[in-house]
C-alpha cells in the first residue's frame, strides 16, 4: 500500500506541519499527551487521503487498510479518531462555517482541524501541545456556542438525538480467518488460537476458522508470519468455487491484493502454475508482498491488462481455469470498509454512470475469458450487491457462454443464499448478504459441458454475438431495476411490483 504523496500546492503546508512536529518531538511531553498529539496527525494524513479519494470517486484503499499500515504507530487511537471525525463531519463543518474562525493557514490543514474540533466538541478534551490545538482551544467557547445553534436548527438538543435519526444498523458478524495451509495445518492453527480466543471451524469451508465479532488479530504472530489470513467468509468462498486441481494452469485475471491468488495456491498444493495478472503497477507491490507472505512458490506475476492477453498465445494453451474478480463498485463490502462514513455515501449518492461503466467492463472481461481454448472452468465474482454488476452481466453473456460450450454450475449446493430470480438458472449463482454474512459477494461458476471438446471456431459469428450482447445488455438495463439493497429478494419483488404499477398507470 502506498500513502498518497502531497500535491505541489500542499507542500508548504506539509513542511509547516513537519516543522511543528519536530518542535514537539523535542519538547518534554507526558506520555498521554505525546501519544494524542501524534495520533491526531497520523489521523489527519489518512483522513486527507480518504476524503480526496471519496471526492474523486477513486479510493486508494479502505480506512482500515490505511490505518493498519505498518507506518502508523498508534493504530487504535488513529482508527477511532478517523471514524468518529467522519461520523461527526457534517456537524463539524456546520459549526466551523458558522463560527468563521479559520484563516487561510488553517484552511490548508483542514483535516487536522476536523480532528481537533472533534476532540474539542465531542472527545475527552485537547491538551495544548501544538499550534493547531492552541489556536482552536482559544476558540473553544464560540465552537460550543455554534454547536448548540446547529442542533437547535435541526430541532434536537443533543448530538445523540441527531444521530438516532440517521443511525446505521450495526452489523455484528463473526471474525473469520483463513488458515494458509501452505504454512500450517488447520488443526494446529485452531490449537494455537484457542490459547487466547474462542475459536471453531467453519461449517462450510474446511480452511476457515470462526472467532467472536470484534476480535482484533492484526498484530497476532500467525497473521504477521502468514500462517493465517484475515479474510472474510464471502471472500474465502471464491477460490473454492473454482476448485482448481493440483497440477493445473490457472489465471487470476485481476489478482491484487492477492488473497484469492494465494488461496488458489494452497488449494493446488503448490502443484501447477498460477498466473497472477494485475494491470496497475501501484498494486503489484501489494500482490508480491502477499505472495511472499504466503510462501507460495508456483505464482507468476504478470503486469498486464487481462483484456490484452491473446487467448491464442501458446503460453496459455494449457490454461484450465480463470478466476475473474474484476473492478466493481465494492457495495458489498461498504460496511466492512466503513464506506457509510464517507461524505458521498452519507449524502446517499448513487453514481449510476459509474455503475454502467463498471458493468460494461465486467461484461467485456467475462466475454474475453471464454476465448481461451483449453479452459474448463471460469469463476466470475464481485464484492458488489448490485444486480447490474452480477445477474445482469451473467444473463447477458449466457448465449456466448453456451456457444463456447460453457454452462452455469452450482457451487456450494447447500448454501441457501442464491442469485436473484431474474432468469432461468439463477439458482446456480451464489450470493452472500452483508447483513447476515458481513460482506456481500456474488459468485458465478461456468464449466465446460464436455472438457474434451475443443473450443468452437467463432470467426464468422463473433461480431454478431458481440452486437447481440450489447443490445441485450441495453434491454437488461432498461427492463430490470438496479439493486443496491441487502434484503435482496424482497427488494427485487418490490421493484417488480412498482414497475408493473407504473406501467399500468401510464396506460
Amino acid at each position: 500500500m502506498r500513502i498518497r504523496k502531497p500535491t505541489q500546492k500542499n507542500k508548504k503546508n506539509v513542511a509547516a506541519a513537519g516543522k511543528e512536529e519536530n518542535e514537539v518531538k523535542t519538547a518534554k511531553l507526558k506520555g498521554a499527551e505525546r501519544s494524542a498529539y501524534f495520533a491526531r496527525r497520523e489521523a489527519a494524513k489518512i483522513l486527507r487521503t480518504v476524503l480526496e479519494g471519496d471526492a474523486n470517486r477513486r479510493a486508494l484503499a479502505s480506512i482500515k487498510t490505511l490505518v493498519y499500515h505498518p507506518s502508523v504507530r498508534n493504530k487504535k487511537a488513529t482508527f477511532a479518531l478517523i471514524c468518529q471525525t467522519l461520523k461527526h463531519l457534517p456537524i463539524i463543518n456546520d459549526v466551523l462555517q458558522a463560527a468563521s474562525i479559520l484563516n487561510t493557514k488553517w484552511k490548508k490543514q483542514q483535516e487536522l482541524v476536523y480532528i481537533i474540533v472533534y476532540d474539542i466538541l465531542f472527545g475527552q478534551g485537547v491538551p495544548l501541545v501544538g499550534d493547531a490545538e492552541k489556536y482552536l482551544m482559544r476558540h473553544k467557547d464560540p465552537l460550543h456556542l455554534h454547536l448548540k445553534k446547529v442542533l437547535s436548527r435541526k430541532n434536537v438538543t443533543t448530538v445523540k438525538e441527531l444521530f438516532a435519526l440517521q443511525e446505521v444498523p450495526d452489523v455484528s458478524v463473526p471474525r473469520n480467518v483463513r488458515v494458509n495451509t501452505l504454512k500450517m495445518d488447520v488443526d494446529s492453527a485452531l490449537v494455537e488460537l484457542q490459547k487466547k480466543y474462542s475459536v471453531q471451524k467453519d461449517d462450510l469451508l474446511p480452511d476457515l476458522l470462526v472467532l467472536p465479532p470484534g476480535t482484533d488479530l492484526h498484530d497476532h504472530p500467525l497473521v504477521k508470519n502468514g500462517s493465517i489470513f484475515l479474510q472474510g467468509k464471502a471472500s474465502s468462498m471464491v477460490a473454492p468455487a473454482l476448485s482448481p486441481e493440483p497440477g493445473w494452469e490457472v489465471l487470476d485475471a485481476c489478482a491484487a491484493p492477492g488473497n484469492k491468488t494465494v488461496h488458489l495456491a494452497a488449494l493446488m498444493k503448490r502443484k501447477g502454475r498460477i498466473i497472477a495478472c494485475e494491470l496497475k503497477k501501484e498494486r503489484i507491490k501489494r500482490l508480491n508482498d502477499t505472495i511472499k507472505l504466503s510462501g507460495a512458490s508456483n505464482i507468476q506475476v504478470l503486469n498486464e491488462d487481462f483484456l490484452n492477453i491473446n487467448p491464442k498465445d501458446p503460453s496459455y494453451s494449457k490454461l484450465k481455469a480463470i478466476l475473474l474478480d474484476p473492478s466493481c463498485s465494492g457495495s458489498g463490502t461498504a460496511a466492512s470498509r466503513l464506506d457509510h462514513l464517507l461524505p458521498s455515501k452519507a449524502a446517499g449518492d448513487i453514481d449510476t454512470e459509474r455503475l454502467n461503466k463498471l458493468a460494461a467492463f465486467q461484461r467485456k472481461a467475462l466475454q474475453h475469458a471464454f476465448l481461451f481454448p483449453a479452459l474448463e472452468r471460469i469463476v466470475y465474482s464481485t464484492c458488489s450487491i448490485n444486480q447490474i454488476e452480477n445477474e445482469d452481466v451473467v444473463k447477458s453473456l449466457l448465449p456466448i457462454a453456451e456457444s463456447y460450450g460453457f454452462q452455469l454450475a452450482k457451487p456450494f449446493p447447500e448454501w441457501q443464499c442464491r442469485g436473484l430470480p431474474v432468469f432461468e438458472g439463477s439458482e446456480n449463482l451464489v450470493r452472500t448478504d452483508p447483513a447476515k454474512h458481513g460482506e456481500g459477494f456474488f459468485i458465478a461458476l461456468f464449466v465446460k459441458k464436455d472438457a474434451n471438446l475443443s473450443a468452437r471456431s467463432h470467426k464468422n459469428d463473433n461480431r454478431t454475438l458481440h452486437n447481440s450482447t450489447r443490445a441485450r445488455a441495453r434491454n437488461v438495463r432498461r427492463k430490470i431495476p438496479m439493486f443496491i439493497h441487502t434484503n435482496m429478494f424482497k427488494m427485487w419483488l418490490h421493484g417488480q411490483l412498482n414497475q408493473h404499477q407504473n406501467w399500468r398507470d401510464r396506460r
